[in-house]
């Protein structure tokens, strides 16, 4: 294995001249005919980092790439990598292009260009080096060499040196990812660390050859892993870094450690400290408030809806360390680390216990205490003597104080007496439902009247509200319009009504939808044939599981919603006078633990009903769930494809 990645990094001393081995390499590595599908074969993917006592980081990239396609070519084209210039060094040490046809061509390094990285919503200054490498063909090779010094955070930092040194000096950690988008004949990472700092990691999903030694006084680890193929993604499947092959490495023993150090870092900064005018808008926000609860319910929501989300670069205070709550309080905006401080800034001087946690949003974080975050958001300590989690990032317009979209999900709090990581609990499905309520009367000529009326709760709530909050109060009608227009073209909306969609505190929203539709019916001689409005999918957007293709019989991977969820149905249609129902579809009921679906016609006094309830248990489902998850939805589907046929 030494042998190995001594051989692929050779190239990093070796003349130009004398690159025909790794010349030979490109040409005997495959084509498309190998691996079908692929525009690229990475031939090798060599790392080695070089840990300093300060924590400081040096890292050399080599890597050979081979053109598999026309697309490939166009894609290879440029050179590039992305870098912080307030917590990186990057490098472009050499490039080299294998052509098809024997030509060696060696690529001016010097005229490496340096452009702003394309950005939205978060302007840190993040930029990309790119090096044009010219018309490329199926067959060519190019090889890279990169050098990097620093991490991936910005934080505190006085000169020039100290900037690349991670925030937690003399600790290092590192994700690494042995997985790619284009298969990958051999990757090696190499890390070398002091002796008094040894590692801890893990391999998971999957096997490495691994080994550790000492050299120089040194730990060297060493990781390689050949033929490493692209995983087959699966619809809303749950991140690929949570299923495919990674290595997580760190030199920090636990996550007690990391939390203990996130509470002092901020608090050494004074992230939190309150200025009279934040005082006196607390004592604004709070006036009326009943309880603790509400206290909170009230700080929460100002930050959540008065702190625009919108990152630049502010100076001191990046990455880790929280802006002071005073400058995100005079900006009126800031990314999520910004709107989670201004909040602890509040509650602390609202005289509550207060403090900064980590989460990863959209993946999981192993526990491996590398820094797998993405996200702030924050915690408070109510009488109960227990940690609350709120995040005001997300719940702009949400009924909610913690989002759960986020359950299901781990997270690491910054508190005084340190932390152990944590996963946020499943939410009821209850406490999101969506009830569908109709009420309408069908005509012999089959022209529908009536009204429909969608309520919700907790995320259903939220999504409704997106009707409004996402667009210009002159597009609400429209907006709330569409939703019946989607499934009937031809319907004709008399009247919309709904509850204040800015009043969402103390109340739940719902809109009703009073309609006529000719021709709803289709009039056969003396047959009628519809479907009901709310077994045929009206609302479907706010119905996150009917957005799942149930093509599949199985699945490898898990899989996620947006949220759990609580679906009940009533509708009641007058017909006419009718001699019998010919036929509706059979009811059902598909019980299950993680997601289940029951739903049944009946007639009543001339009355047509259709109820139906579906539960959703959860945000996160394994694999096995699928089943259970694929039959409910396949049932609530069912109905949509099965109309009533009525006899007059």
């Amino acid at each position: 294995m030494r042998k190995l990645f001594l051989f692929l990094f050779a190239g990093l001393c070796a003349p130009v001249l004398a690159q025909t081995p790794i010349q030979d390499l490109a040409k005997k590595s495959g084509d498309l005919s190998v691996y079908p599908g692929s525009d690229e074969l990475i031939v090798f993917d060599s790392t080695l980092v070089d840990m300093q006592p300060s924590g400081l980081t040096y890292v050399v990239n080599h890597t050979l790439t081979k053109v598999l396609t026309s697309h490939g070519a166009m894609e290879m084209s440029v050179v590039k990598f992305g870098y912080d210039p307030l917590s990186a060094f990057v490098e472009i040490r050499k490039a080299i292009i294998y052509k098809n046809d024997g030509r060696v061509i060696s690529l001016d390094v010097s005229r490496v260009m340096d452009y702003p990285a394309p950005a939205r919503a978060i302007y840190w200054g993040a930029r990309e080096k790119m090096l044009g490498a010219g018309r490329l063909e199926p067959g060519d090779a190019v090889e890279v060499v990169m050098f990097r010094k620093g991490f991936t955070y910005a934080l505190l930092s006085p000169d020039e040196d100290e900037k690349y040194i991670p925030p937690m000096k003399g600790q290092f950690y590192d994700i690494v990812e042995f997985f790619n988008t284009s298969p990958v004949k051999s990757k090696v990472y190499q890390v070398t660390v002091p002796a008094d700092k040894p590692l801890q990691y893990e391999f998971y999903n999957g096997e490495v050859q691994s080994s550790c030694r000492m050299s120089g006084g040194k730990i060297v680890y060493l990781f390689s892993k050949k033929d490493i193929l692209p995983l087959k993604a699966e619809p809303k499947m749950v991140a690929m870094s949570d299923v495919a092959p990674k290595l997580l490495v760190s030199t920090t023993a636990t996550w007690n450690a990391k939390s203990s150090w996130f509470f002092k870092v901020n608090e050494d900064f004074g992230s939190f400290k309150a200025d009279n005018e934040i005082k006196a808008k607390v004592n604004e926000i709070l006036k009326g408030a009943k309880n603790e609860q509400d206290s909170v319910a009230l700080l929460t929501h100002w930050c959540a809806d008065e702190i625009r989300y919108s990152g630049i670069s502010m100076g001191c205070g990046e990455g880790f360390t929280l802006h002071k709550g005073t400058m995100t309080f005079t900006d009126r905006c800031g990314v999520c680390k910004d709107k989670a401080g201004m909040l602890i800034t509040m509650l602390r001087a609202a005289g509550f216990k207060s403090y900064p946690a980590m989460t990863m949003a959209g993946s999981r974080i192993d526990y491996i205490p590398a820094d797998q975050f993405n996200h702030c958001v924050t915690v408070v300590k109510l009488r109960d003597g227990k940690y609350h989690l709120l995040d005001p990032t997300w719940v702009p317009f949400v009924r909610e104080l913690w989002s759960s979209a986020e359950q299901q999900q781990q997270y690491l709090m910054g508190v005084p007496e340190g932390a152990d990581l944590a996963t946020t609990p499943v939410s009821d499905p209850e406490n999101h439902y969506l009830k569908i309520d109709g009420v309408a009367q069908l005509q012999e000529n089959g022209t529908l009247t009536g009204r429909i009326t969608i309520t919700g709760e907790g995320q259903s709530d939220a999504g409704i509200r997106g009707m409004f909050r996402y667009s210009n109060k002159l597009t609400w009608f429209q907006n709330i319009e569409r939703e019946l227009l989607k499934i009937w073209p031809q319907a004709t909306v008399v009247q919309v009504k709904y509850a204040d969609p800015v009043d969402y505190q103390h109340y739940n929203t719902w809109v009703a939808i009073d309609y006529t539709i000719p021709e709803f019916a289709l009039v056969s001689g003396n047959r009628m044939i519809f479907t009901p409005l709310s077994a045929g999918g009206i609302f479907k957007s706010y119905q996150g599981q009917l957005s799942f293709e149930t093509g599949l019989k199985e699945r490898k991977y898990a899989f996620r919603d947006r949220c759990s969820r609580q679906v009940e149905i009533n509708e009641s249609i007058k017909l006419p006078a009718i001699k019998r129902v010919v036929r509706t579809a059979e009811p059902v009921n598909k019980e299950g633990t993680a997601a289940a679906f029951r739903a049944a016609y009946s007639l009543n006094n001339g009355s047509l009903l259709f109820t139906g309830k579906a539960v959703f248990g959860k945000r996160m489902y394994d694999a096995q769930d699928w089943p259970e998850f694929k039959a409910a939805v396949d049932a609530q589907n069912r109905f949509a494809e099965q109309p009533v046929v009525v006899e007059l």
